[in-house]
């Protein structure tokens, strides 16, 4: 039996009279890619800082790797990792200083031959020594990656992974997510608004809105459920009329 990576359940995060995220289940499973879906307030963001522990849910359970998150999320820290083009990295810092420190906040044991590998396979070395604030957004989305791949995590939590760049490094960038999970087993929870990449990367897609999983299953299931021709059709459905045919199901 597959062991899971990340298993949640009952995921609830109040901010005064209003549930951001309202009893939120799911299961990602070692080597597997997951996607959040959902139109902006549908709960993706916050479900994603609770699972970093950067928010504390109101209620519920957040297993990781085995441990408990809310309880004792040092045990499992420094082996998951993130991305998100909406969190800058430390401005005046150069592309360099800023991977070497995270690098080291994460325990990388050898650091200059990581950040050498990075360099290498995410195109960075003519970034290397320029301040990530002059940076342009597709060089920061890279450079963001580069940052979450640091400590080579069993875990990745990725926000719009892809935002920003062309066309042509985009599709490079999801390739390389696939060698990376096909070659370490790790397991991908990924948020994003471009359905050709979630229909590429994902093997099951939780569809939320205003804060509740109202559908869930394989792109192809859900794309048979509704009856459209594209995931994107699937997902203006629920974010517009919050349709829910096979609502509580797994497919």
């Amino acid at each position: 039996m597959t062991s899971l990576a990340i298993h949640v359940e009952n995921l609830v995060k109040r901010f005064g009279p209003i549930a951001a995220v309202d009893g939120v289940s799911f299961q990602v499973e070692q080597g597997e890619t997951v996607a959040l879906l959902g139109a902006n307030g549908a709960g993706k963001t916050t479900t994603i800082s609770m699972l970093l522990g950067l928010l504390l849910p109101s209620s519920g359970s957040i297993e990781i790797l085995g441990s408990d998150m809310t309880r004792r999320p040092s045990q499992v820290l420094r082996r998951i990792n993130f991305s998100s083009p909406y969190v800058d990295l430390p401005r005046r810092l150069t592309v360099q200083q800023n991977l070497v420190f995270f690098a080291r906040l994460y325990g990388v044991t050898d650091v200059r031959a990581r950040l050498a590998e990075l360099a290498r396979d995410l195109e960075l070395e003519g970034l290397w020594r320029k301040r990530t604030g002059q940076l342009s957004a597709g060089q920061k989305t890279r450079v963001s990656l580069a940052k979450a791949m640091v400590n080579r995590p069993q875990v990745l939590l990725l926000d719009e992974p892809t935002a920003s760049l062309d066309p042509d490094t985009a599709d490079w960038l999801r390739g390389y997510l696939e060698s990376y999970q096909a070659e370490t087993g790790a397991a991908i929870l990924l948020a994003s608004h471009n359905m050709a990449e979630v229909e590429r990367l994902a093997r099951r897609v939780l569809m939320l809105r205003l804060g509740r999983v109202v559908d869930e299953g394989t792109p192809s299931h859900l794309l048979q459920r509704y009856g459209r021709a594209s995931l994107e059709e699937v997902f203006l459905e629920i974010a517009r009329q919050g349709a829910r045919p096979g609502e509580g199901t797994a497919a």
